[in-house]
């Protein structure tokens, strides 16, 4: 793609505020000097929003006003004018009742953030997973020049010489709990090594995923996915970044420019080789939605399909995002992509370059690390979307952290009909399940946790666990943490709560799972099927009032991001100017 730079000096949106000697001016100008600004910053350099989702409730983002320190500096650098502006912060560790439920409400605050104030271009500081994308989602709807730098993932954990992948780990020591093969303490003893430096997770997580993601989609310098949060390395590209906007700004360098369809495409193909998140379905979905981008989850199907898995990486594989950086990071799977056919090479980044003029000179310094494709992980590596009976708008499973022989299964469904019945019954020793069965659970969608909460890896049955099982089918509306593994099928829409299919799912109903074929179908008849939702009434009222009201009327199903339906399209930046 060719990108043809707007001609500077232009005048810029801040000297609506900033330029000239009209009262409103002055106004603007002079309650800005209170913080001992020089005159000289108002007289037409671009001024630079770094939104920042700094907090302490934020564990992954706790670290980031180093980081804005180094953008600062960069855009001085440049001769840009940086201004911090603290936004939304939302932790998938510390958010009731699920970060995912406030995804939307981050994305709207930080659009009317950048709209309504006198910003030229925008730095987006994320980090923890839902910060990536309600940021990028927030951005695209307003269209003004914007770079992401993310906050990096922690150093790797060990524990008895073990390496410890954040959350993945979690799962793992959990289950041997359960299962007598791990003590409590020694699980204590473990919690120490999981997060031992500041950052995100250190698994192919959801943070990692959508930090990938941002680059793949070329949003971020080249590079910037993998440095670890206290690598010294993560400070110059905060700094390259902050350099880098203010030229953005003066080619007119905007999200809808970078955010094409051939981005997008880039985008779930490198999801694949990476083995990344499945939540990254539901987040580019939004994203592709906020710029008027027609994604389906067929697109994200057939473009994965035939797309190997490279990167060894927990919960696919045994090694941690360090080892990835060290490795050469995400411009060395990007080349991959490109040799093999499968990168529009001509995509534009925040750069001004293409995708391949940024990665065509990288080296892979680890071979099993990023590994060759006859070696790959799994041959296929993309999100597989299922669709049938049970899930009519389709559902999706992660086949590089899903066991091969439960690919295709056919099982006695176990229904749990939210997740406190879950965690009422899982432990009952007259639980009737074993490891042929398939666990569903219901009402864990958007509208029916509400939020779409990471539930959807059902712990197996302490009873199943004994017998040395660790991976069973388990099917429902909900989602799973990135850093999670198993035969999990999630985001099954549309959700029980809205009378999907799922909501009349019956124990000892069979279901069948075609990972081949994409098929997900419970075996009853199309006239008992309608017999039964004739009958189904919501296990729980709506909510009343405030965010989760909004929330509950207005969001979007999974199948199509969970946005809310209000927010689709690009709105741009114009804004109307108020007298004083």
């Amino acid at each position: 793609m060719t990108f043809k730079p707007a001609k500077w000096p232009r005048k810029l949106r801040s000297q609506e505020w900033f330029g000239g000697m009209s009262k409103d001016a002055i106004y603007h100008r002079g309650w800005m000097k209170n913080q001992g600004f020089p005159a000289d910053m108002f007289d037409g350099r671009p001024v630079i929003g770094i939104l920042n989702t700094y907090s302490e409730l934020n564990p992954c983002n706790a670290h980031l006003n180093d980081l804005a320190q180094r953008v600062k500096h960069g855009i001085y650098e440049a001769g840009g004018f940086p201004v911090d502006v603290p936004v939304f912060s939302v932790s998938e560790s510390g958010f009731r009742p699920t970060a995912m439920m406030f995804r939307n409400l981050a994305a709207m605050a930080v659009e009317e953030t950048i709209r309504g104030q006198q910003m030229d271009g925008v730095v987006c500081l994320v980090g923890c997973d839902k910060t990536t994308p309600s940021l990028l989602m927030g951005a695209a709807s307003v269209d003004l020049p914007t770079i992401m730098v993310t906050g990096g993932p922690m150093l790797n954990g060990y524990y008895k010489g073990e390496r410890v992948g954040s959350g993945t780990h979690l799962w793992k020591f959990s289950e041997a709990v359960k299962a007598g093969e791990m003590s409590a303490e020694e699980f204590v003893e473990a919690e120490a090594s999981m997060s031992r430096s500041p950052g995100s997770c250190n698994t192919m997580g959801t943070a990692s995923t959508m930090a990938s993601m941002a680059e793949a989609l070329g949003m971020t310098l080249s590079g910037n996915a993998a440095i670890p949060a206290v690598d010294s390395r993560r400070r110059v590209m905060a700094q390259m970044s902050g350099r880098r906007i203010v030229q953005m700004v003066k080619d007119d360098l905007k999200p809808s420019d970078i955010l094409t369809r051939d981005a997008f495409q880039n985008a779930i193909r490198t999801n694949a080789a990476i083995g990344g998140s499945t939540n990254a379905v539901i987040h580019l979905l939004a994203i592709a939605g906020r710029v008027g981008i027609d994604l389906t989850l067929n697109d994200w199907d057939e473009w994965g399909r035939n797309v190997p898995t490279i990167v060894n990486l927990m919960p696919s594989g045994k090694y941690l995002m360090e080892e990835f950086f060290y490795a050469g990071g995400l411009p060395v799977v990007i080349k991959r992509l490109g040799e093999a056919g499968l990168l529009k090479n001509d995509a534009l980044t925040v750069s001004g370059q293409s995708m391949w003029d940024e990665v065509k000179n990288v080296q892979n310094h680890n071979d099993d690390v990023i590994l060759p494709a006859e070696k790959a992980l799994t041959q296929s590596g993309g999100i597989v979307v299922v669709k049938g009976n049970l899930a009519p708008n389709g559902a999706v499973l992660k086949p590089s952290a899903a066991s091969p022989h439960l690919m295709q299964h056919r099982g006695r469904a176990v229904v749990f009909e939210d997740i406190d019945d879950y965690k009422a019954r899982i432990e009952d020793e007259d639980l009737d399940i074993d490891e042929t069965c398939i666990m569903v659970m219901k009402n864990c969608g958007p509208k029916g946790y509400p939020g779409m909460a990471e539930v959807g890896n059902m712990g197996l049955p302490p009873k199943v666990l004994r017998k040395g099982i660790t991976d069973m089918v388990r099917i429902s509306d909900a989602r799973m943490s990135g850093t999670a593994y198993g035969t999990v099928v999630l985001h099954t829409s549309p959700e029980a709560a809205a009378g999907g299919p799922l909501a009349v799912v019956r124990s000892g109903d069979m279901i069948e799972l075609d990972v081949k074929n994409r098929r997900l179908h419970v075996d009853i008849s199309d006239e008992e099927m309608a017999a039964r939702l004739a009958e189904w009434k919501p296990l729980t009222a709506p909510p009343m009032g405030g965010y989760a009201q909004l929330f509950h009327e207005r969001v979007e199903q999974a199948h199509t991001g969970a946005d809310f339906d209000f927010l689709k399209g690009c709105r741009g930046n114009a804004v109307g100017r108020e007298s004083h």
